[in-house]
């Protein structure tokens, strides 16, 4: 039985949760093996749609975990996000969702653990690499952090989240300012109501000397 996977959407508020929510579960196949993930590129983005052995109950808890999550309650979405890990090891969205809840509460080698297991089973998720570049920068590792999110911009140029992360690790962390104005200006043709951009890049075109 297959039911429809999540898809992209444009929230600022939480944009890796709602990336990260790309999941479709389905009997396991007759010979055991696991589909490997489906990528669809949308106008809003992008669908990752996964195979995983759990039904429809997984799938309720995961939902669950994804409303308590957007409402901030990180540790009653942390439970049900480990039962679903439990039921359903190979999702890679909800290791990623879990990674998510540890860094909101500071428990960032929780976080890397939960986001390095997505990553194992998926190294082509983009949220997940663009979540492992946020945990690496909030631990110092800041080139491993432009790896990350370059390796997601790699396999999604328009994937304006990781952009963004990008460009503010340039500017803040690297003090690489020709990095950071690029990939600002191409986030605010991406985003062109996001009226900050524009005064980053004013910002940093005085700072360079423009």
């Amino acid at each position: 039985m297959q039911i429809p996977p999540h898809t992209t959407q444009r929230s600022t508020r939480h944009a890796a949760l709602a990336l990260a929510a790309l999941l479709g579960f389905a009997c396991a196949t007759p010979d055991g093996k696991r589909p490997a993930p489906v990528e669809t590129r949308t106008e809003d983005g992008f669908v990752i749609e996964e195979e995983v052995g759990a039904g429809l109950g997984v799938r309720s808890s995961f939902q669950r975990a994804m409303r308590l999550l957007e409402e901030e309650q990180y540790e009653e979405g942390i439970e049900i996000l480990l039962e679903v890990t439990r039921e359903a090891p190979h999702s890679s969205a909800a290791h990623i969702d879990l990674g998510i809840a540890y860094r909101q509460l500071d428990r960032l080698d929780k976080a890397e653990a939960s986001i390095q297991k997505a990553l194992e089973l998926n190294p082509r998720h983009p949220a997940a690499l663009n979540e492992m570049g946020i945990v690496y920068r909030r631990t110092g590792r800041f080139d491993e952090a432009r790896q990350s999110y370059e390796s997601a911009l790699d396999l999604y140029p328009d994937y304006h989240y990781a952009r963004r992360n990008l460009a503010i690790l340039c500017d803040v962390f690297l003090k690489d300012l020709d990095c950071a104005i690029e990939n600002y200006e191409i986030y605010s043709r991406a985003v062109p109501d996001d009226e900050k951009a524009a005064m980053w890049i004013a910002d940093l075109r005085n700072r360079n000397g423009e």
